[in-house]
C-alpha cells in the first residue's frame, strides 16, 4: 500500500523509480541515490559539524537509517527533503556528542597530502585550477569560521540553493529568523571575503569522486551487515 502511494507521485519527485527500487534493496538504486544524494547531504551536516570528517560520518548515520526504514517514506514530501531531515537529526545528534580529543583523517585529506593537480586536453591551467584551490580552500575556511545556526541556513541557501520557506520549514525556524540568519551570515563573510564570495558557493565543500564511491559501499556494505543478522 505504501508502494503504490510512493508510485503515484512520478511527477513531484524526480527520484521515485530509484527509491521504488531501493525499497526491494536494488543496490544499483541505492548507490546511485548515495550518488545524488551525497553534496546536500554533506553539506547539510558540514553546516552543522565542525569538521569534515564528523559530517561523513552524520551522512552515514542518515542513509543507514533511511534506507534501512525506507518503508516509512510515503511520498508525502521529495525523497530529497525526507533524506534531508534525517541529515540534520543524524548530524545535530552527532554534534552533541563529547568532542574527540584528535580528529580523523578523511579520504580528501590522504588525496590532499599527495595528490597533483594534472592538467588533461581541455582541461584548465594546472595554475587555474591551484587558483581555484585556493579560492575554494578560502571560502571553505571562512564558512567554517561561521556559528552552526548561520553556516547551515546559509549553505542550504547559496550551495544548494533552497529558499527560505523551505530553510524554515526543514529547521523548524520562523522565515523570518532564517533571512536574519542569512543576512548575519553574510555580513561576517563580507568583512574579509567580499571580493572572493561572489557566485562561488557552488564549489565549497563538495562530496564526489573517490569519497562519492567510498561512501556508497560503506552504506551497502551496512546494509548487509543489518540484513544477515
Amino acid at each position: 500500500m505504501i508502494r503504490a502511494r510512493l508510485l503515484t507521485r512520478p511527477d513531484d519527485d524526480p527520484d521515485w523509480q530509484l527509491v521504488a527500487a531501493a525499497r526491494v534493496h536494488d543496490e544499483a538504486a541505492i548507490r546511485e541515490l548515495v550518488r545524488r544524494m551525497n553534496p546536500r547531504l554533506f553539506r547539510i551536516a558540514r553546516g552543522i559539524l565542525p569538521s569534515d570528517a564528523e559530517a561523513e560520518e552524520a551522512v552515514q548515520d542518515a542513509y543507514l537509517a533511511a534506507f534501512t526504514r525506507l518503508d516509512s517514506f510515503r511520498g508525502e514530501a521529495r525523497f530529497s527533503t525526507w533524506i534531508s531531515r534525517i541529515a540534520i537529526n543524524a548530524a545535530r545528534m552527532r554534534a552533541r556528542r563529547p568532542r574527540p580529543e584528535k580528529d580523523h583523517v578523511t579520504v580528501t585529506d590522504d588525496l590532499a597530502s599527495s595528490a597533483e593537480v594534472l592538467v588533461f586536453p581541455g582541461a584548465e591551467t594546472a595554475e587555474a585550477g591551484m587558483g581555484r584551490h585556493e579560492v575554494r580552500a578560502l571560502l571553505e575556511e571562512a564558512l567554517a569560521s561561521l556559528p552552526p545556526d548561520l553556516r547551515l541556513p546559509f549553505l542550504l541557501h547559496e550551495a544548494e540553493g533552497q529558499p527560505v520557506l523551505a530553510i524554515a520549514r526543514d529547521l523548524a525556524l520562523n522565515p523570518i529568523t532564517v533571512r536574519t540568519r542569512l543576512f548575519r551570515a553574510r555580513r561576517q563573510l563580507r568583512l574579509t571575503l567580499e571580493a572572493r564570495l561572489r557566485g562561488g558557493f557552488d564549489a565549497v565543500f563538495p562530496f564526489d569522486g573517490a569519497r562519492c564511491a567510498m561512501m556508497a559501499d560503506r552504506v551497502v556494505g551496512g546494509l548487509r551487515a543489518k540484513a544477515g543478522r
